[in-house]
């Protein structure tokens, strides 16, 4: 991520740079937008955030029930254990240790379930996002639009573009 934000402000400086040099300095427009923002504020991202936060708490809803089993049977452990013999005593433990091991993997394996569908909810609307930018930027006449959270480190609240970029891509994936 940093060799990308090292990247970007290269490409900026030699653009600057050569537009300075070749006396073009005047025609250089830059926009700086929230990507993040973006994502967040529009339809489709409050959509999906809307279809994440019912999976995980479907999910939550899930392990609270296990949990909880697994919190009764530490409880019956704790209380009767010096009532039990060795041999029944070591079977709960085993039960215990396996269904805690098992809820475990379970939460693992639903943290990367999670992080798929995050993946799966933003790529349409980062695919829109790259064509909504682009075609902005043209009909604007920006020479540079960067990520406000990837680099830039000073810009005037005038050159955020985040709000009409919202627009635009509220606009582009309406029928999708």
């Amino acid at each position: 991520m940093a060799l990308r934000r090292v990247i970007v402000a290269g490409i900026f400086l030699l653009i600057t740079c050569f537009s300075i040099n070749n006396g073009f300095a005047a025609d250089v427009k830059i926009g700086v937008m929230n990507v993040q923002k973006i994502i967040v504020a529009c339809d489709a991202g409050k959509e999906a955030k809307v279809r994440f936060e019912q999976k995980m708490k479907d999910l939550q809803n899930t392990f609270k029930e296990e949990e909880n089993a697994l919190k009764e049977l530490q409880d019956e452990i704790k209380k009767k254990s010096s009532a039990w013999s060795e041999e029944k005593k070591a079977e709960k433990i085993r039960v215990f240790k396996k269904n805690g091991r098992e809820l475990q993997a379970k939460t693992k394996d639903a943290s990367f379930e999670m992080k798929q569908l995050q993946d799966k909810e933003l790529e349409p609307i980062l695919k829109a996002l790259e064509k909504v930018v682009e075609k902005f930027g043209l009909d604007n006449g920006y020479s540079t639009i960067m990520d406000s959270k990837s680099g830039v480190i000073y810009f005037d609240k005038k050159v955020d573009i985040s709000d009409a970029i919202i627009q635009k891509l509220n606009e582009a994936m309406a029928g999708k």
